[in-house]
């Protein structure tokens, strides 16, 4: 019964997620230990960590996991941790503790100073055997045998000690690592040179500048690993660093003079009025109150354009006042800040991985395990079988570094010198860096562009794409009804000609309309005031729903509506006007009669204007190789004739949609097996943005858009749409070309380290050789990575 209460608790306790910040993790095997021992704790559910960005992140049960303790056993585990908090003054975090940013330079100095201690003693090992390698005269003291003995032992306990300490602690918590590699490598070679050295008659060969090289290419490679990952970084940091620290606190009232108080922005609640002064960062989501200023949102949109905001306008968290002084009141604070969310939601895109890195993963959790098999198998196979099979190989040769070895190997050494080389070349640290460098450097640069990618998985969806789906109101065209059409047919006054009738039937129609707010007469209306004509005395107005609207202006009982209504009114439509409704209709407007005293004067056509680039995108999606279709609610005949504009084919309509009808109608290409991109404005399209392999919401900032699309835009501009989906196919193509690299750099280096090679060409990889390609192929990785920001155009 405790059993089933237990489980009937955990299923009804509510989940949360948890941010820890993980340090010690050094290849995709660290991150495979660091998952299993988080998703192995009571209560967690799941679990992703990131090796570049060093978080993981847990899906828990709130009522039975402590962060901080999830945290300790973490750190017992050799992966020091703590829980991630939005402020530093957490109560859980010391008071010491450093922020992520400053314990990443401090590591980086640390690691600076052990590379030039190791590229010392390099400098001195190598002078010591260049005679030995060019025959040349021997250098006196740097060319003895018990110095070299003193460089080897000193790289041990100096820049080495680190990688032997945090290795031995791996290989004691039962997970092994790079560095537990590393470290049965150079320990080895240094414990059969110490050997051959005391015991000169066991003719063994001492090799103590195999450690010395080991580590200092290593060391190498982490330093310029790790200055690439920060470049990676560079663009997500620079997003935090505009979050604001203080805010202006002023009374509630429409003034920009007042001083006010600062205050911290954490501090600020909705509804309170703050100051903003040129020059600052706006500290929260608000809207103006008083005073106007240019605004630089381009953190928010990608735009570099400044944008003019005044008293009725919204501003955002982060974006940068220039010229004006502004008070705003608070609308969002906090986590709820536009900012705070693109923040959140692209450190989320980075430790959601892509499936085809599963494999990648699940090879790398068991790696260090399987290489400790190889070596072992490599050793006793030379040792027992392969230099008493091929005896010609234990006569003197040349390794992969080009040196020719001072004297026969022994067949005890030679099989160490393979084994070892098994060791530090199979390192899974590229296949752990293949995908989250790539999705790091990608995301970010989607972010600097007003485009929020949500991951890799995301990533690896669009790749799959064959089909577009656009909602057509607000989306492919701007959502705003505009008048396209004036048309007179009959002449108003006696020699009056036609363009001043045109404007007078306008004017007539927005004097009648100025009395309701249906979208059609807020149309009709806005278009005679940008014709700047006056709006005339009007009264009685009447409004017939679904049917149209009368009103007297001017002595005249003005009718507007479609012909329903004019025929009930006793109008009669004669066959030159159904002649121009027909036309009108037949471009996709919706056509609105207008009459006075019982005479029909003319007709107004209102058309949901198409938004200047959608042509351009849909060309540019087709080029793409995708299929674009239209979703709407509008009738058949409008719906193709907005299609036949954009050249989308008729049959790739889907018109007379319920907006509760768009998500089956997704469904139903999908069943069809069509993988489909729904891109929608993110409110009334959350559902078929939700059911769609990938929802692309344009222009929204909203909650609704962050749960539901896998892609947020946040510029008005639909081409925006096409350079998500070309962003998203450069990113996944940088990780299928990292995760390539990765598999073909062990699958040809392990058995060359193997010794493979050696019977037929005399090749042998010296465990100096295999570190400097080990560290060569995780800086290739993400120097790969890093390519992205120059080779992708939009």
């Amino acid at each position: 019964m405790q059993v089933s209460s237990d489980i009937a608790q955990t299923k009804d306790s509510p989940r949360e997620m948890i941010a820890l910040d993980v340090t010690g993790m050094k290849c995709a095997g660290c991150v495979s230990v660091v998952e299993r021992q988080l998703t192995g704790h009571p209560g967690v559910i799941s679990a992703r960590v990131n090796l570049v960005t060093e978080v993981a992140v847990v899906e828990c049960d709130a009522a039975t996991v402590d962060p901080a303790a999830l945290a300790m056993e973490l750190t017992s585990k050799g992966f020091p941790s703590q829980p991630r908090s939005a402020k530093g003054n957490d109560a859980l975090a010391l008071q010491n503790t450093l922020t992520p940013a400053q314990r990443r330079e401090q590591e980086s100095r640390e690691q600076v100073q052990r590379l030039i201690i190791a590229g010392i003693l390099i400098l001195l090992s190598t002078l010591g055997h260049i005679g030995h390698w060019l025959g040349a005269p021997m250098l006196p003291v740097i060319s003895n045998i018990w110095f070299h003995w003193g460089l080897a032992t000193l790289a041990l306990l100096l820049p080495g000690r680190p990688i032997l300490v945090d290795g031995w602690r791996g290989l004691w918590h039962q997970a092994p690592n790079m560095n537990t590699l590393v470290a049965l490598g150079t320990l080895t070679a240094y414990t059969t040179s110490c050997i051959a050295l005391l015991f000169p008659q066991l003719g063994w060969e001492c090799f103590f500048e195999e450690p010395v090289m080991l580590l200092g290419f290593i060391l190498l490679g982490r330093t310029l690993e790790q200055r690439a990952r920060r470049q990676a970084s560079t663009a997500f940091e620079s997003l935090l660093a505009l979050q604001p620290q203080v805010a202006r606190l002023i009374g509630k009232s429409a003034t920009t003079e007042q001083p006010g108080i600062e205050i911290p922005v954490e501090q600020v609640r909705v509804g309170e009025w703050l100051r903003v002064l040129p020059g600052e960062k706006v500290p929260v989501d608000g809207e103006v109150m008083a005073g106007q200023s240019s605004v630089d949102e381009s953190m928010l949109t990608g735009e570099s354009i400044p944008v003019l905001k005044q008293p009725g306008d919204t501003v955002t968290a982060g974006t940068l006042n220039q010229s004006g002084v502004i008070a705003l009141k608070a609308t969002r604070t906090g986590s709820e800040t536009t900012l705070a969310q693109i923040v959140a939601l692209v450190e989320d895109a980075q430790t959601r991985k892509a499936p085809i890195q599963q494999l990648a993963d699940t090879v790398a959790g068991y790696f260090t395990y399987g290489v400790l098999g190889i070596a072992s198998f490599t050793f006793l196979f030379w040792y027992l079988a392969g230099t008493k099979i091929w005896p010609d190989i234990l006569s003197p040769m040349t390794d992969a570094m080009g040196h020719m070895m001072p004297m026969s190997p022994s067949p005890l050494v030679l099989s160490l010198k393979l084994a070892i080389a098994v060791l530090v070349i199979a390192c899974p640290c590229a296949l752990g860096l293949a995908t989250p460098t790539a999705i790091l450097v990608g995301t970010s640069i989607g972010a600097e562009r007003g485009l929020l990618i949500k991951g890799g998985d995301v990533l690896e969806r669009v790749h799959q794409l064959d089909t577009v789906v656009f909602d057509k109101t607000g989306t492919l065209t701007s959502g705003h009804p505009t008048v396209t059409d004036c048309v007179p047919l009959r002449e108003l006054a006696q020699g009056v000609s036609e363009g001043t009738t045109a404007k007078k039937l306008l004017q007539l129609a927005a004097s009648a309309e100025s009395g309701t707010s249906h979208p059609l007469a807020l149309a009709i209306c806005t278009e005679a005031q940008q014709q700047q004509l006056p709006i005339l005395a009007a009264q009685d107005f009447y409004t017939e729903p679904g049917l149209g609207i009368s009103a007297w202006v001017e002595n005249q009982r003005v009718l507007l509506g479609n012909a329903e209504w004019l025929c009930r009114q006793g109008v009669a439509l004669s066959e030159n006007a159904q002649t121009e409704v027909q036309a009108l209709a037949e471009a996709g407007k919706t056509v609105v009669y207008v009459a006075a005293d019982g005479i029909l004067l003319g007709v107004l056509a209102v058309a949901d204007v198409i938004r200047s680039d959608a042509k351009e995108t849909v060309e540019r999606l087709k080029a793409l190789g995708l299929k674009v279709m239209m979703l709407t609610g509008d009738q058949p005949n409008p719906a193709r004739a907005i299609a036949q504009q954009l050249s989308i084919a008729p049959e790739d309509v889907i018109a007379g949609v319920r907006p509760d009808g768009k998500a089956n109608a997704i469904a139903q290409l999908q069943a069809e097996g069509h993988h489909v991109a729904m891109v929608g404005d993110g409110i009334n399209d959350a559902p078929a943005l939700a059911q769609a392999d990938v929802g692309i919401s344009l222009h929204a900032s909203t909650d609704v858009a962050m749960e539901t699309a896998g892609i947020i835009l946040m510029r008005d501009r639909l081409l925006d749409v096409v350079e998500s989906i070309a962003l998203s196919l450069a990113t996944f193509n940088k990780i299928r070309q990292n995760l390539f690299w990765a598999f073909a750099y062990n699958t040809l280096g392990i058995p060359a380290a193997c010794g493979v090679l050696l019977p037929s060409f005399g090749f042998i990889l010296s465990p100096a050789a295999a570190g400097a390609l080990m560290a060569f192929s995780s800086v290739s990785v993400v120097t790969n990575s890093l390519l992205l920001r120059r080779t992708f155009k939009a």
